[in-house]
Order: C-alpha cells, then structure tokens, then sequence
C-alpha cells in the first residue's frame, strides 16, 4: 500500500487483506481502495464506513486477527 494512503483504514485493510475485506463487504476492490483515500480524491478520508464495520470485525474474530471496534478510529497526534 502506498504512504498516500490514509490510516485507520491502511491499517485495518492491511491485515486483513484488500481482496478478503472486498469480499466480506461486499464491495468492489476499487471501492476499499477508496475508503484509504482522502476526501479531496473521492474518498473517505481513511474511515471505513460504519455499515462494513461489523462484518470486517466478525471476519477478524472468526480467522484470528487481533483487530477491535477502537482500531476503526482516527488516533489524535500528540501534541510537541
């Protein structure tokens, strides 16, 4: 995945896996690819939508992958 792309849903994608989180949601490829994307480019901004939440969670829990409802969130920098 490219640095361009935005976190939480980098990193929720990556250890899921495009194609599974693709699948599981029911989504084109190119549509997960969007929810990494910022706003300006027609994307969401690195949110993945809450309606695909649940169903990327409960493929977590069933394969093993440490990922919880807090990962989906944006973490605030810390300020210097």
């Amino acid at each position: 995945m490219s640095e361009a792309h935005l976190d939480p849903a980098k990193s929720i994608i990556a250890k899921i896996g495009i194609d599974n989180v693709a699948r599981v949601t029911g989504k084109h490829v190119s549509r997960v690819y969007r929810w990494m994307s910022p706003k300006e480019r027609g994307g969401t901004g690195g949110l993945i939508p809450q309606a695909a939440q649940p169903v990327i969670l409960q493929f977590a829990v069933e394969n093993g992958i440490d990922l919880s409802p807090a990962d989906f969130f944006p973490v605030a920098e810390k300020a210097a």
